[in-house]
Order: structure tokens, then sequence, then C-alpha cells
């Protein structure tokens, strides 16, 4: 990749030696889910730092407020399909009907140069982050690997893997075999929408279907294993609108 150097597709961050760490599924524009939660949790934004598994926009109410975490310091989110989608679309790759029919109608009204900014903003993301070292790392992706930590630490990934990332659903669906996850540490995902926060191989879905009716918005803490889950429309009732995100 040209900009490899400048954004690369995976990311290191070393253990949160002062703070908590927690990972966030797919958002799907439920901002005020994610108010919500980070009100429940306590979330201190000068020690603490939120991972997503991508899958900001489309499908939800809110993809522009979405997006703009991506400007918080304590943010830090994976390239989701949803995303890939939209880069593609502004790049003349995809057809915007094509991205509307998957969730992306929101920016009918956008122009091309307003959807071309949001791409830029986008683009940046890493496809993975790796969050410290030994028995206490987690891996942070949007849909499925297979080989263990060393393959993706390679950082150059095939056109067949990259897709795999973001849009691969064999483990869900079980149709992939995790013994083919031997040596990958525990690493969380999304995109595929789980009924509650499952293991498959070495891979945890978080991906609770925060956008649907019946769905709920879920933030997980890796060290403790704790959970926690909240309806975006019960959210909403709740006033969550009004609560300032860090």
């Amino acid at each position: 990749m040209n900009n490899a150097l400048t954004h690369p597709v995976v990311r290191w961050h070393p253990a949160n030696q002062t703070g908590r760490d927690f990972v966030v599924g797919d958002l799907h524009g439920c901002v005020d889910a994610l108010r919500y939660l980070l009100v429940e949790i306590a979330f201190d934004a000068s020690c603490d730092r939120l991972f997503s598994v991508g899958d900001l926009v489309d499908r939800g109410t809110d993809s522009l407020a979405a997006i703009d975490l991506v400007d918080k310091p304590w943010f830090f989110p994976v390239l989701g399909n949803h995303e890939d989608a939209l880069i593609a679309v502004a790049a003349g790759k995809m057809r915007r009907q094509a991205w509307y029919a998957i969730g992306g109608a929101w920016a009918e009204t956008l122009a091309d140069d307003q959807l071309s900014e949001l791409a830029a903003r986008l683009s940046v993301l890493p496809l993975v982050r790796i969050v410290g070292d030994g028995p206490e790392r987690f891996n942070v992706l949007h849909a499925e690997f297979f080989g263990g930590d060393a393959d993706l630490e390679v950082a150059d990934f095939p056109d067949e893997v990259r897709n795999q990332l973001l849009w691969g659903r064999g483990l869900a669906l079980g149709s992939a075999n995790p013994l083919r996850q031997q040596g990958l540490s525990l690493t969380y995902c999304g995109h595929t929408p789980m009924r509650a926060v499952k293991q498959i191989g070495s891979q945890v879905f978080i991906d609770t279907g925060a956008f649907s009716s019946d769905g709920r918005l879920t933030i997980v803490e890796p060290r403790t294993g704790q959970r926690w889950s909240v309806k975006e429309r019960w959210a909403a009732s709740e006033g969550a609108r009004e609560l300032a995100l860090p």
C-alpha cells in the first residue's frame, strides 16, 4: 500500500497502565446508546480507551455523529465493511444505490464532495488494532481472521485476507474451522449480529445488533470480561441525547 507508512493497516497500542480499556460492538449510528453506556461504565476520557470493531455508519439514526467519534482522542476504531463501502462509493468504485441497499441511504442528500470528505476521514482507519502483549494481549478487527498473531502482525494482507477481515462470516456461520486460528490471541470482532456476546475459536463476537428494534449496543472490558448492553431506543427515551460525549 502506498500509504502504509502514514496509515498502517495494523496499529499497535501499549497496555493501558493508568486506566481501563473497553471494546464496543458495531455502532451503526447508534450514538445515543453509546452516550448512555459511557455514563454507565463511568468512562474516564483522561485515562480510559474505547476500541471499536468498526461499522460506525449506516442503518442507525446518526451516522455523522458516529463518524465524528474518530476525532476523539480516546476512541480507536478499525475499518468496517460499511466504512469500506462509503470509501468505495466516494472513489467511484461502487454505485451509490448498491451502498444504499446495505444501509447507506442516510447519505442520499450528501453531495459528492461531502462524501469524499467523510471518506478521507475514514480511509486512515486500520484493519487491525493490537493492544498490549503477552497473556493480556487482545486484537480488534471487524469480521474474521485465520492464522496466528504472527500472521496478523505481518500487516501485508492479500485481497482475499482483506476481504475476510471486512466481510467474512465463515467462523460465525459455522462453515470455517476455528482450529485455523492456532496462536491467535483473544480477538474482538463484530460484523455478524449475535443475540448475545459469543466466543467462537479465538474470536469474541460483540455485535449484538444495535440498529435493530430487538438488538442492543454492547461494550465489553477485556481485562475483566464484564459486559454492558442497552437498546438504542431505550437509551434515547432516557434522555441519552442530552448526555455529553467525553
